[in-house]
C-alpha cells in the first residue's frame, strides 16, 4: 500500500508540472482512433517521465475510450500586481464511445478538370455553445462567421460582418458560437458585496460589478465592453424584446453595422428587473448555480481585498465549447526485495511481484487534431473478493480434533 501511495503521488505531481507542454502534433485524429490513442499514450508517458526500469504502462484501448463535449471557463485576474489564473470545466453530461466517423478524414476530388487531385476534409463537427443573449451598450467582434444570419427578426442582408455595435437597449441572441472571449482587459471596482440603493440587503457581488460597469458605459455613451465571438451562425433579436420593437440596422462601414432599439432604454422601474441578470449576459440571472459558484470562488481568491475599497483587473475571460476524451490506463512497477513490509500480509496469500495503480486521463481534442492531456486522476478498479477454504480459516483442523457442540434441546423435536 505504501508503494502504491507513493506511485500515485508521484504520477499526479509529474502531470501537474508538465501537462501543459504535452501536445500531439501529428494528424492522429485524421488517421485512425488507434493511432490517436497510441499518440495520447506516448504524450502521457512523456509528461510523466517514465524512465525507470521495470515500469510498464498498459491500457489506452480504443474500446475503452470515450468522447464528449463540455464548456470550459478560463480567467486571468490581477490584484496587487499578481496574476491569478482560473480554469473551470463543466461536467460532461454524456460520454459516448469513440465513433470512427469522428476521426475520419474524407477525401474529395477536385482542383483541376480531370478531377484527379484529392484534398482532405475533416468530417468532425466543432462543438458549439448553447444559445445566449447579449445586451448593449456593447461591441462584438465576429470571427470565422462568413455565413452568419442576421435576423431583426426577419433576415437582413448585411454582407460579411466583422464588427457589430449594440446600442443601449438592443438585445440579441447568439447561436452556434464556439467561444466568447474578452478583447480588452477591464478594471473592476471593489468591494464585491455592496448594499443596494434604498435597501439594507447586499447585492450579489458579480451583479453589482456588472451594474456599475453598465452604468459607466451609459454615462460615457460608448461601449466599454468588447467581446470576440468565434463561429456564430446567427444573430437574432432577443425573444424578450417587444414584437413591435424591431432592431434598427445602420451600416457604418464594410463589415461594420450598428444595431439599436426603437424604444427608449429603461432607466428606472423597468431597470429593476434587468438588475437580476448579469449584464451583458441577460440570459444569466443571479440565481444561476454556476454564477453563484464562480462568485464564491472569486471571493476566496480575492480574500480580504474583496471586502475593501479598491479594484482588480480582469485580464482574460473566455468561455469555449470543447471536445474531450477520457480513457483509462494502468502503471505497474516490479517490486524489489526489501521494498515492501510483508509483516501484515497473510501467509496463505501469494505475494505479488508487481505494484499496480490505475488511472483515468482526461484530454482535450483541438480542432487542428492535437490532443492535450489535461488531468489524470487515480481510479479505483473493481475489488476482487478473496475466497478462503474453511479448513484454512479454522487452522486446518481435522474433524476428530474439532470440539463437540451440543445445541440446546427443542421441545418440538420428536
Amino acid at each position: 500500500m505504501a508503494t502504491r501511495s507513493l506511485l500515485l503521488l508521484g504520477l499526479v505531481g509529474l502531470l501537474a508540472a508538465g501537462a501543459s507542454d504535452a501536445l500531439i502534433s501529428s494528424d492522429a485524429l485524421d488517421e485512425s482512433p488507434a493511432r490517436a490513442i497510441s499518440d495520447l499514450r506516448d504524450a502521457v508517458v512523456k509528461v510523466l517521465g517514465f524512465q525507470t526500469e521495470g515500469v510498464e504502462v498498459s491500457g489506452f484501448d480504443v474500446g475503452d475510450a470515450r468522447v464528449g463535449q463540455s464548456v470550459a471557463y478560463e480567467f486571468d485576474i490581477e490584484i496587487d500586481k499578481k496574476v491569478i489564473p482560473i480554469k473551470l470545466l463543466e461536467d460532461v453530461s454524456r460520454w459516448e464511445s469513440v465513433d470512427l466517423r469522428f476521426f475520419r478524414a474524407d477525401r474529395e476530388r477536385g482542383g483541376d478538370e480531370t478531377g484527379l487531385v484529392e484534398r482532405r476534409t475533416s468530417s468532425r463537427v466543432p462543438p458549439k455553445l448553447p444559445p445566449f443573449q447579449l445586451a448593449g451598450p456593447l461591441e462584438l467582434w465576429i470571427q470565422d462567421a462568413d455565413g452568419m444570419r442576421l435576423s431583426l427578426p426577419h433576415d437582413v442582408e448585411a454582407g460579411t460582418l466583422k464588427k457589430v455595435l449594440l446600442s443601449d437597449g438592443a438585445k440579441v441572441t447568439v447561436k452556434g458560437a464556439r467561444s466568447v472571449s474578452l478583447r480588452v482587459p477591464l478594471q473592476l471596482s471593489l468591494p464585491l458585496n455592496r448594499t443596494q440603493h434604498g435597501s439594507r440587503r447586499a447585492a450579489s457581488g458579480l451583479l453589482s460589478i456588472a451594474e456599475a460597469l453598465r452604468h459607466a458605459a451609459r454615462s460615457t455613451g460608448e461601449p466599454l465592453l468588447s467581446l470576440r465571438i468565434v463561429g456564430p451562425t446567427s444573430l437574432t433579436s432577443a425573444p424578450s424584446m417587444s414584437p413591435h420593437d424591431k432592431l434598427k440596422l445602420k451600416r457604418l462601414a464594410p463589415g461594420l453595422v450598428e444595431l439599436s432599439s426603437r424604444s427608449v432604454p429603461a432607466t428606472s422601474e423597468d431597470e429593476r428587473v434587468e438588475k437580476a441578470t448579469l449584464w451583458p449576459l441577460t440570459s444569466l440571472n443571479g440565481s444561476d448555480s454556476n454564477l453563484r459558484g464562480f462568485e464564491e470562488l472569486l471571493a476566496s481568491v480575492l480574500g480580504k481585498k474583496g471586502e475593501e475599497q479598491g479594484s482588480f483587473a480582469l485580464l482574460k475571460a473566455e468561455v469555449s465549447a470543447r471536445n474531450y476524451m477520457k480513457t483509462g490506463f494502468s502503471v505497474s512497477k516490479k517490486l524489489i526485495d526489501g521494498e515492501v513490509d510483508w509483516s501484515r500480509f497473510p501467509r496463505w496469500k501469494t505475494r505479488p511481484e508487481k505494484s499496480m495503480a490505475h488511472f483515468e486521463v482526461l484530454a482535450r481534442i483541438e480542432e487542428n487534431g492535437k490532443i492535450i492531456p489535461e488531468r489524470i486522476a487515480a481510479a479505483q478498479p473493481f475489488r476482487i473478493a478473496d475466497s478462503v477454504l474453511e479448513s484454512v480459516q479454522t487452522g486446518n483442523l481435522s474433524m476428530s480434533r474439532a470440539p463437540i457442540v451440543h445445541p440446546p434441546q427443542s421441545y418440538f423435536t420428536l
